[in-house]
């Protein structure tokens, strides 16, 4: 009856040396930067072993996103509420 609850535990776990573990991160993270047009400015910290990536501004595809709404567009929005109130009051 509830044997769906168990259907994924028949798979081996695989078990990465920390060898393994690095050298994929670096492999996904060298894709990743080879699909990129704008390459980013990378920084390796010898204190502390820790890489920097330096990106630029904004990416090719955040570029293609919607931008955020901003005041402007509240503004524009009490704009166009302020004249129904002026309308009402001298009607009345």
């Amino acid at each position: 009856m509830l044997k769906f609850l168990f259907r994924g535990r028949e798979k081996d776990v695989v078990v990465e040396t920390q060898r393994q573990s690095f050298e994929r991160i670096v492999s996904e993270l060298n894709a990743a930067i080879d699909g990129l047009s704008v390459k980013p400015r990378i920084t390796l910290d010898p204190a502390t072993g820790h890489v920097d990536l330096h990106l630029p501004e904004q990416l090719p595809d955040e570029a293609l996103a919607l931008p955020a709404p901003t005041d402007e567009a509240e503004q524009v929005t009490e704009e166009t509420a302020e004249p129904e109130n002026t309308a009402e009051s001298k009607v009345a």
